[in-house]
């Protein structure tokens, strides 16, 4: 659970319907973790949540509560989430031994999410992002949309993170800037 979440919808709404008017494409995406993915503690024996182990194409994947389990409601998106305006959901994390991270790629940095491909086909150079958590899904779908080339924004108050390990915020801010990553306020977005 991050801390304070639910203060995104609002941010995000309005992001939504801005863009739903202007292009009429909107994406978001979903985790959509099978029971026992691989990317949870408890699928390891002795092994808690913020250990990492290696995975096959992953080093250091860290291990996560269960979470955003395939059909649970801790998978639903928020009730005040408008998708109304969204034009695709975009599930990742589905695959049980390989988790996700950024929209274009899964964590083993090769499989492809498909977003690339339907962002691509729209003649799209410009994406806005913003949702949980800045520090692990928002930044790496920053990081690889700016790898792609994209004009990439984050809306600052449309993004909260877990902040674990303790300073994760911190340094993926840092990392933000350093691709050219601008982050603004959701208001400043028009």
């Amino acid at each position: 659970m991050v801390e304070k979440g639910d203060e995104v919808i609002d941010p995000l709404n309005r992001l939504a319907s801005l863009f739903a008017k202007r292009s009429g494409r909107v994406a978001v995406t979903q985790d959509w973790h099978p029971a026992g993915h691989l990317s949870f503690a408890s699928s390891h024996k002795n092994k808690k949540p913020g250990d990492t182990v290696d995975l096959p194409g992953v080093k250091d994947q860290i291990l996560w509560p269960s979470h955003c389990v395939q059909g649970s409601r801790g998978a639903e998106f928020h009730e005040r989430l408008d998708l109304k305006p969204v034009s695709i959901i975009l599930r990742k994390g589905f695959h049980a031994g390989l988790d996700s991270y950024s929209a274009f790629f899964e964590n083993d940095r090769k499989t492809s999410t498909g977003l690339y491909g339907f962002l691509k086909a729209l003649s799209i150079d410009t994406l806005v992002l913003g949702g949980l958590a800045l520090d692990y899904c928002v930044l790496f779908s920053a990081l690889d949309a700016a790898a792609l080339g994209y004009n990439t924004i984050i809306a600052g108050d449309a993004v909260r993170g877990v902040d674990f390990p303790k300073g994760s915020v911190e340094k993926a801010l840092k990392l933000l800037d350093e691709a050219g990553v601008i982050i603004t306020d959701s208001g400043d977005i028009q």
